[in-house]
């Protein structure tokens, strides 16, 4: 081989070496910008969760994802998503943002419509605005829109129930549900839930009481607001059944409290009673047209089991323990309350 060949042959080679250079070069960089788009972690964990609203446009989304800093890269997120076809498959929903999520897997979940379920616990809660109030604080709709609901009678009527009742269907309990489910489905949701509470053996124990589900409901919770202590629930609840079996107006200070709409009262005073309600049950005989707040289960389950008594009295004890004395005759009465009135005005308490 002469020198000109062996120098060609050199030349040839470096032109090679070069050459698989340049290509890996550009290989390593294409590969590098593929996972920078689809597989570098990408979340800045600023926030939990990203909430898509529905109806929000892919436009409104990204301006959303900037101003909330949710991500290291949003230009690397747009080219992603642009590739991925994102704009046209967006879905609604509450999205759960996790420690090392890409762009591919946020992408993936949005299309996908994966999100993380909200769990709602109700109980106790007084009046159908405290309510929608507490749904829209957790979901996407409203609170103007969840009362538009509850006091639709068009809507409610459907499940057998009217705007002073309707708050008997929410069994209180705790539910999984998107964030993004409508106050008509919302109401869907907890009337399959009522159903479900409501089996033939708490039916049947109800109407051996002489009451359908709602006035239950509507005892349980006078039955609850009374209650400081679950196991004391049975034996007020018989009580207050005493007094509706016997015609005696039921006298639940609680009712009073609800019908003046101040719930900051300790003491139930006559100008109190004197309220023109048909939850005063100091002038109405009969339970009120509905609730005067959202019971616990173990108190509806305490008046479908309530103590067999023979109570027709109750009263705080004067040691403020949060326990009742109870009584058959008003004599005895008169000396409990005689007892828990001077404790009262000890403590200068008179409102």
């Amino acid at each position: 081989m002469t020198e000109v060949e062996k120098k060609n042959m050199s030349t040839g080679k470096k032109v090679a070496i070069a050459i698989g250079v340049v290509v890996i070069l550009v290989a390593g960089y294409f590969a590098l910008n593929i996972y920078q788009l689809y597989f570098s972690p990408n979340i800045t964990e600023n926030q939990k969760y990203l909430y898509i609203k529905t109806g929000q446009s892919y436009d409104e989304l990204i301006f959303e994802i900037k101003k909330r800093d949710i991500l290291k890269s949003p230009s690397s997120f747009e080219a992603a998503a642009a590739k991925m076809n994102l704009a046209p498959n967006l879905k609604p929903g509450r999205y759960r943002l996790k420690k090392g999520m890409t762009n591919r897997t946020l992408v993936n979940l949005i299309k996908a419509g994966n999100q993380e379920p909200v769990k709602l616990k109700f109980q106790n809660i007084r009046k159908k605005e405290n309510f929608a109030a507490y749904l829209a604080s957790n979901l996407e709709a409203d609170s103007l829109s969840f009362i538009s609901a509850l006091d639709s009678s068009a809507l409610i009527s459907k499940y057998g129930f009217n705007q002073d009742n309707i708050y008997t269907m929410f069994i209180p309990n705790t539910y999984e549900m998107y964030w993004n489910i409508s106050p008509v489905d919302f109401l869907e949701r907890m009337h399959k839930e009522y159903d479900k509470f409501w089996t033939a053996e708490r039916k049947q124990k109800a109407a051996s009481l002489n009451l359908n589900p709602a006035q239950v409901y509507t005892l349980a919770s006078i039955v609850d607001a009374e209650a400081l202590f679950d196991k004391e629930m049975p034996i007020i609840a018989g009580l207050y059944l005493n007094r509706l079996n016997k015609g005696i107006l039921l006298q639940a200070d609680p009712t009073v409290i609800f019908a003046n709409n101040d719930f900051t009262v300790k003491r139930v005073t006559g100008k109190l009673l004197q309220v023109q309600s048909p939850y005063n049950t100091y002038k109405y005989a009969g339970l009120p047209p509905g609730p005067i707040m959202m019971p616990s289960i173990n108190a509806i389950d305490a008046v479908l089991n309530r103590n067999q008594n023979n109570y027709i009295y109750m009263c705080a004890k004067e040691d403020f323990s949060g326990y009742h004395n109870f009584a058959e005759t008003k004599a005895e009465h008169e000396i409990n309350a005689k007892k828990y009135r001077e404790a009262l005005n000890k403590k200068n308490i008179f409102r």
